[in-house]
């Protein structure tokens, strides 16, 4: 079977970053350097309405993905979107329930039982995984259209599957990126701040994680030990925040899409995206995927690992703190557990989250400081 598209493999490219390396090398440093990225990304004003011309790239007949919402919001840009003279007339499909497994593969017998040579997702996270999945499953091309800047998870290789009650199934690990994301900034600028805001968090904790990765010679999320590439992009995620982040929110707030957000969009979708997945995940994420247990924690996804990586920080005592606290001051990020929400959090509680965290093994093992429970839950209740 082929490799994935743009994926590559190299061995013997693990001393790459050496000065961020220890001496606890150990079994893993046989793995080799394997990036992941999308196919292509294309990102500007407008594009939502130009996808067309990007699509035909892929096939002809799309199975067209989104929510009753984004139709509501997007229906012209997305018909528009398929008037290009090398698409036939697409199938539309709004689907409003949740990500299941059951769910994905009847999408896919209909793209199939419909001729429909490729997959499109438009719209938020949820419907992206459903994408992905469908695509997967029917065994066709992919393109996908984020329409907020919420996450990084658009570019991966990743679809999460929910159970009917909305409670966490698994994750469906794909054997390719997508083909093609189209980011259309007029569109993703327009989605409520503070999903974008949001966005600047997961973004922010990206290159603290690779770099915790590759100091633990861990495992990326596809495997392999991350590469030059994957460290670069995650570097120039924390860069791009602490140069762009807090004038891009001021022309969010204004309803400009200036090069400032153009920068930013950039950064939480595609860099953050590739530095996440090929670069590797540590306690920020163990953190904030641990605190889900929590039926009060309201906190979003990118919110929670900004409070994540305070804590690694600390842990790790990075000179970087100070600037992160900051920043994340300036831009309305929370850092301690009553900013998310969790100020009255009980100990048998907050000692569930713990529990939560060290079960998270993969993203635990790629932390370089040794870290406790007693010492984890004493970081989270000082940040």
């Amino acid at each position: 079977m082929a490799l994935p598209l743009f994926a590559m493999v190299q061995r013997g490219q693990v001393t790459l970053h050496q000065s961020l390396f220890d001496e606890r090398a150990d079994s893993r440093m046989a793995l080799p350097m394997v990036y992941g990225g999308p196919g292509r990304y294309v990102q500007g004003p407008g594009e939502l309405s130009r996808q067309g011309r990007y699509l035909s790239w892929l096939g002809c007949a799309a199975y067209v993905l989104f929510d009753q919402g984004t139709e509501d919001r997007l229906c012209r840009q997305i018909v528009d979107g398929f008037l290009d003279k090398d698409l036939s007339e697409p199938f539309f499909k709004i689907y409003n329930g949740p990500c299941t497994e059951e769910a994905v593969v009847e999408m896919a017998k209909e793209a199939q039982a419909e001729y429909c040579d490729m997959v499109v997702g438009i719209g938020g996270g949820k419907m992206l995984d459903i994408a992905k999945a469908v695509a997967f499953y029917a065994e066709l091309p992919l393109c996908v259209c984020p329409t907020a800047a919420s996450m990084d998870g658009p570019c991966s290789a990743i679809s999460v599957l929910y159970h009917e009650d909305g409670s966490f199934d698994r994750y469906l690990m794909l054997e390719k990126n997508p083909d093609l994301v189209v980011v259309d900034t007029n569109v993703v600028a327009a989605a409520p701040l503070r999903m974008t805001v949001a966005g600047m968090g997961d973004a922010l904790a990206t290159y603290f994680e690779a770099r915790s990765c590759a100091a633990a010679h861990g495992a990326n999320e596809h495997g392999g030990t991350p590469g030059h590439l994957a460290l670069v992009a995650a570097r120039a995620c924390y860069d791009t925040l602490m140069e762009c982040g807090v004038a891009a929110k001021r022309d969010l707030k204004k309803g400009r899409v200036s090069p400032a957000v153009e920068r930013l969009i950039e950064c939480n979708i595609l860099l953050s995206g590739v530095g996440f997945e090929s670069g590797g995940l540590a306690l920020a994420h163990a953190i904030a995927n641990g605190l889900t247990i929590l039926p009060e924690c309201k906190a979003m996804h990118g919110e929670a690992v900004a409070f994540g990586l305070v804590v690694q920080l600390r842990l790790e005592r990075a000179p970087e703190l100070d600037q992160v606290l900051e920043f994340c001051q300036r831009v309305g990020l929370p850092t301690t557990l009553e900013e998310l929400g969790l100020g009255e959090i009980s100990d048998a509680d907050l000692q569930g989250v713990a529990n939560a965290v060290f079960r998270n093994e993969r993203n635990m093992a790629n932390e370089q400081a040794k870290v406790t429970k007693q010492k984890l839950l004493q970081l989270m209740c000082e940040a």
